[in-house]
């Protein structure tokens, strides 16, 4: 057995958790949290537990099944956790565990960054769209417009 210096070691340590590399396994967490059902969701619970319908209402366009899945995944990761309260119905709520509130500052600045800077990224996009004359193009390009006057109108 080869032994190693300390300042080896921590070269070693720092080398396996490089997410530049493809088997690395912070880029696998990195992958699943910079997925948007993964951001909307840790947002939503920021203010405290939620029940699975208040979530879904808060959180419009996920699907049941997208829904489900994500929570799953998050509980599984340790950000989220699942408590049960038997009752008539039965009573089940989601809640940031501390790994998740953790995350939290990171994933609710980011969301910030999107809703102020849309307006800015939907021009960019025009006009990188307007360059190109194909049709397909001009089309892609008005229906972001569309849906950007809807959501500043929102």
């Amino acid at each position: 057995m080869t032994t190693r210096t300390t300042a080896q070691q921590r070269e070693q340590a720092r080398i396996a958790y490089d997410a530049y590399l493809a088997t690395c396994p912070a880029r696998q967490l990195l992958d699943r949290i910079s997925d948007k059902w993964v951001s909307l969701l840790l947002t939503a619970l920021a203010d405290g537990p939620q029940r699975y319908s208040g979530l879904s209402r808060t959180i419009a366009g996920v699907s049941q099944k997208m829904l489900t899945q994500t929570l799953r995944t998050l509980e599984r990761d340790g950000l989220v956790s699942r408590s049960v309260t038997p009752s008539v119905p039965v009573r089940v709520d989601y809640a940031l565990t501390s790994l998740g509130v953790s995350l939290l500052p990171v994933m609710q600045a980011i969301k910030d960054w999107a809703e102020t800077h849309i307006e800015q990224v939907a021009a960019a996009r025009d006009t990188y769209d307007s360059r190109s004359t194909s049709p397909d193009a001009v089309a892609q390009s008005t229906e972001r417009n569309e849906a950007s006057r809807q959501i500043r109108s929102a």
